[in-house]
């Protein structure tokens, strides 16, 4: 049997390729745009959730926020609840953005499954979500030790 992850890391490569050629003239690259997605829709999000969130450690997330940041995307402020903790809010430049990269992903994945009949592509998404919840599942449970 061949490996599972070969797969899944082409088509994850083949789609970063595609999203850097769409959203390039944004500003934006390819392993940006689930920042965008989620701070969208969760303005005020700490750094540290967004990590657990999006399953990117801690470092990752905030070269990524610096980099949005500087080219205008974001906002950092520091919580006044919490010293430790940095919130990060979309900026108007982000709003206005984050519907065209949820276009960008849907053109994705109707390229990508436009040879699937309806029976077929519900199947593949429920297959898609059981390897998801193990996959996760693992990560969440690292997190609590």
């Amino acid at each position: 049997m061949e490996s599972l992850m070969k797969y899944i890391n082409v088509i994850g490569r083949c789609a970063a390729q595609y999203r850097s050629e769409q959203l390039e003239q944004y500003g934006l690259n390819s392993r940006q745009h689930p920042y965008i997605l989620h701070i969208c829709r969760n303005p005020g999000i700490s750094q540290e959730k967004l990590a657990r969130a999006i399953y990117v450690n801690k470092s990752s997330v905030t070269r990524q926020l610096a980099s949005l940041e500087q080219n205008g995307f974001i906002e950092r402020t520091i919580s006044s609840t919490d010293k430790r903790a940095m919130l990060v809010y979309p900026t108007q430049k982000a709003l206005e953005v984050f519907p065209i990269v949820r276009k960008v992903l849907a053109e994705w994945n109707q390229y990508i499954t436009e040879d699937f009949n309806a029976e077929e592509l519900e199947l593949l998404l429920k297959m898609l979500q059981k390897v998801r919840d193990k996959a996760t599942s693992y990560v969440e449970t690292r997190d609590e030790t």
